[in-house]
């Protein structure tokens, strides 16, 4: 860890009971809001849905669309510091409320993180890994791509997507016509995509990091992810790794904060392959799904960290007090969760958003369940017999 002076006196550091302003009021933001409260700080958050999941605890909600102009210089006037919950911030919004306001994670990283070929680069940059990658923009640039990378190889978009929307896999030549037609077509728009190698790896894990304008580092423990569907469902912490790779993925993270000079959290993903070498796959400024895990298993969650973090405090320890798995609640599993909760074991901890519509797929919580060691986690996990924990070993 790298600790500041502790005599300097600092007037980047907000104190309870300023008021922090979360751009986005989906579940992150709402997590954010009830560590922000707890600590005595006020909340005020920007969502254009009605009574969202932060709105529904937070001080105040300004119901306003993300691009909305107004609505940012509402939130910037009304909040002493500022955060957000979610990558897709305009250019515009956040110049505003750079401007008019306090936003310690600054638009930079944003910038980056927002397009999958600035983030390549940025990785790249801070001397750190990547898969092999080509930027694709019309037919003649596929096939060239293709013939650098072999099948299979993974087509991404390079703004927007999640949960494996935007993607498609290329494994043989008579997948890639329907993938040339829709370039065609988008192509005349300007767009690019993102063409990766196929990656054979071991596991996915990933590494949450965070930085203070002090320059003080903290990274969480390593959590190892367990994808179905594209949707993550369950990480495991501690990750079920080599402390060798642990250490290099932990490194690998603060080498990126350092070299992205953040403020707030990164969260990072990695592959590892069978020969241990790791792979940066992407990154989010904030907090994130695979560190849920933290509201159980830390000293410091996460979502207290980041509060930490734009604030300026002293970061949080974030020792590991006992094995913790998150599994993810779906759409199609909330009935069933909410009729085993009144019998459920006391080592189950339930996270529900207060998402008013149910649809499949959408996460509506998540579960984090403790235990001496993580197999005995996902065992209790598999008695529920609420998901399907086949490919689960």
């Amino acid at each position: 860890m790298i600790n500041p002076s502790k005599n300097e006196e600092r007037s980047d550091v907000f104190l309870p009971p300023s008021t922090i302003g979360i751009l986005g009021g989906g579940q992150l933001g709402r997590m954010m809001a009830l560590e922000a409260r707890e600590m005595g700080y006020r909340v005020i958050t920007l969502d254009p849905t009605e009574d969202s999941p932060c709105g529904q605890v937070a001080d105040r909600q300004i119901v306003a669309r993300f691009d909305s102009l107004q609505g940012a210089k509402q939130l910037a006037q009304s909040a002493d510091v500022i955060t957000y919950e979610f990558e897709n911030i305009g250019v515009q919004v956040a110049e505003l409320l750079e401007n008019e306001s306090t936003l310690p994670q600054g638009y930079t990283l944003l910038y980056k993180t927002q397009n999958r070929l600035r983030e390549k680069k940025a990785i790249e940059q801070a001397g750190i890994s990547v898969a092999p990658y080509r930027a694709v923009r019309c037919e003649e640039e596929v096939d060239s791509a293709l013939h650098d990378l072999g099948y299979p190889v993974v087509l991404k978009t390079t703004e927007g997507g999640y949960d494996g929307k935007g993607q498609w896999v290329i494994r043989s030549p008579e997948e890639v016509h329907p993938i040339k037609k829709m370039l065609k077509n988008e192509g005349s728009k300007g767009m690019t995509w993102v063409m990766e190698a196929w990656v054979p790896f071991k596991h996915e894990i990933s590494c949450i990091v965070a930085r203070n304008a002090r320059g003080e580092c903290q990274p969480f423990p390593i959590a190892e992810n367990i994808h179905q569907e594209n949707i993550l469902h369950l990480s495991v912490a501690p990750a079920r790794i080599s402390e060798e790779i642990r250490r290099e993925a932990t490194r690998t993270a603060v080498q990126l904060a350092e070299s992205m000079q953040l403020i707030g959290l990164l969260a990072i993903e990695m592959f590892v392959l069978d020969d241990g070498m790791l792979y940066v796959n992407e990154l989010a400024p904030r907090p994130h799904n695979s560190g849920h895990y933290t509201q159980q298993a830390c000293l410091t969650s996460q979502f207290e960290q980041h509060i930490r973090a734009i604030c300026n405090l002293p970061l949080g320890d974030v020792s590991i007090k006992q094995p913790t798995v998150m599994v993810n609640i779906l759409g199609e599993h909330l009935a069933d969760v909410l009729h085993k909760l009144p019998n459920m074991d006391p080592s189950f901890k339930v996270h529900l958003y207060g998402k008013a519509e149910v649809r499949p797929k959408r996460k509506m919580g998540h579960l984090n369940v403790v235990a001496d060691d993580v197999h005995t986690a996902i065992e209790k996990i598999q008695s529920l017999h609420i998901w399907n924990m086949e490919a689960i070993q």
